[in-house]
């Protein structure tokens, strides 16, 4: 996992890759959006994103949320594998060189320019294998249907494909918090399939973040 001090380091990168008025081109002739490498955006109208939770739900009932957290999985290997070239080819050096710092802003930036809202990283957890990612003003969430659990599903697949590729092992993600219930954030926990398996009980129980985070880290 990346660590607390590397976090706490002045970003010396020159430049913003993700800066959204150069990344973003459109193409008024063909009706196009891309990034400034070529790569073709795609825009998701509200009306598209709500209409994909209700038809989901219609077709296939609960078996929905697996489908978007897979869906957000494949999403989350082509979004790593444009976010390391993209990269890499702007700064000249591979993303495995950039410190944690550099790193957490090229993804805030990057979350922020294809409008998906605001990122962070809290990992007062980090030693015990455990990374908590915090999203605020999500699309895919503000959209969804209103129910009595966390609708964060494709960002879900979206962010245990991403930090997988990223730390060289699967991780598993769950989410613990969402802004459709009324939270201040959405907060997904990343760690190994194995150290999280009670945090989804804990979540459909009803149990706090706090609560859950202490009780995984502190189980006796």
């Amino acid at each position: 996992m990346i660590s607390v001090t590397e976090l706490l380091v002045e970003n010396p990168l020159t430049g913003n890759y993700f800066a959204s008025d150069v990344y973003v081109k459109g193409l008024i002739d063909s009706g196009l959006i891309e990034n400034r490498r070529g790569d073709r955006l795609l825009a998701l109208p509200e009306s598209l994103i709500r209409g994909l939770y209700v038809s989901l739900e219609q077709e296939i009932g609960p078996a929905a949320e697996s489908v978007l957290i897979g869906c957000g999985d494949r999403w989350g290997k082509d979004f790593y594998r444009r976010f390391y070239s993209g990269v890499t080819e702007y700064y000249g050096a591979p993303l495995t060189d950039l410190s944690a710092a550099e790193l957490l802003w090229l993804l805030q930036e990057c979350w922020k320019t294809h409008g998906w809202g605001e990122l962070n990283l809290d990992q007062p957890y980090q030693p015990e294998g455990v990374l908590i990612v915090e999203t605020r003003h999500s699309p895919f969430i503000s959209h969804a249907p209103k129910t009595n659990r966390p609708m964060g599903f494709l960002e879900c697949g979206i962010l245990r494909s991403f930090f997988s590729q990223l730390n060289g092992q699967p991780l598993h993600c769950v989410q613990t918090t969402c802004e459709s219930l009324g939270a201040d954030c959405n907060r997904f926990v990343l760690g190994l399939e194995n150290c999280l398996k009670r945090v989804e009980a804990m979540v459909e129980s009803g149990r706090s973040h706090s609560d859950i985070m202490q009780t995984l880290v502190n189980p006796s």
